[in-house]
């Protein structure tokens, strides 16, 4: 059994929801009180054993490279003002994990953004996280899912029920369950209408790939929009191999949404030292 090290990050989108913030800067860049998305996503990867992370990337992302680069200038000028704890705190990103980029050029979805970083891979089982999807859970959700594969040795996806009226929104799972917060997935329709949606189980940013899964990708013809759609290979996948899906514990926010990305600011708000109590106060006297 081959561990799971390495994580891919498909950060390319151009996050057009959020413009005129993301005209120069990448959405996963945009910060969650003092930190961006993008770092609490990479900080879940490592605390569930992740050794190498590989972002997928697109025109307009250097700023997350450089995130996670040393800053010379910057840790000098923090040393010279005696700022130790933020000083510790900057050298700390760039030491998480050994990073890898590699660049999707033209945006041709999903499953092609995943075969970008397939080299990398060296036909072992493999993370791919989704740069919109923050979980704040007590064991990270990644740790919980790896536990999953371990067991069963086949992929894993996350899931999460969601109030039948927002399926449309989603790609959806039929599944039957086989223990508690596990099934097995039988079909996965992309975004079907209310009444056609086969639960209210949908798919969040989580997977665990084995290697035969980038071959179904490979097999995939573009749609007509030229896009290689990861749930295409997924569902020839079914068709050989089984496919589990993981109701994982925590609180999920949705961070290519605006409602979700401010949910997530008075979620993390709530419980930073910094901003916790006078968050509250604040709240209160909102009517």
């Amino acid at each position: 059994m081959k561990r799971v090290k390495k994580a891919i990050f498909l950060v390319a989108g151009m996050g057009t929801r959020f413009l005129p913030a993301t005209k120069a800067q990448p959405k996963e860049m945009l910060p969650i009180v003092d930190k961006p998305v993008v770092q609490f996503l990479v900080e879940e990867a490592v605390d569930s054993g992740i050794e190498e992370i590989i972002f997928v990337t697109g025109r307009g992302k250097r700023a997350i490279e450089d995130h996670f680069d040393y800053a010379i200038e910057l840790e000098q000028s923090l040393k010279k003002s005696g700022k130790k704890e933020l000083l510790k705190v900057i050298r700390e990103i760039s030491s998480l994990a050994k990073f890898s980029y590699v660049r999707q050029k033209e945006p041709k979805g999903t499953g092609d953004a995943v075969l970008c970083a397939s080299h990398l891979v060296n036909n072992e089982p493999v993370a791919v996280i989704f740069g919109d999807d923050l979980i704040f859970s007590k064991t990270p959700c990644l740790k919980q899912m790896i536990k999953i594969f371990e067991k069963y040795q086949d992929p894993v996806i996350a899931v999460e029920a969601v109030p039948k009226k927002e399926v449309f929104k989603y790609g959806v799972v039929e599944a039957l369950q086989i223990e508690k917060r596990i099934f097995e997935i039988k079909s996965i329709v992309e975004k079907p209408s209310v009444k056609k949606a086969p639960s209210n189980l949908i798919i969040v940013g989580r997977h665990i790939f084995t290697p035969e899964v980038f071959e179904e990708i490979k097999k995939i013809k573009p749609s007509k929009k030229e896009e290689i759609m990861l749930t295409d290979a997924l569902k020839n996948f079914l068709k050989r191999r089984p496919i589990y899906g993981y109701q994982f514990m925590g609180d999920h926010y949705d961070c290519g949404t605006k409602i979700g990305f401010l949910k997530a600011n008075i979620a993390y708000g709530l419980s930073h030292k910094e901003t916790k109590n006078e968050l509250k106060k604040y709240l209160k006297t909102i009517k």
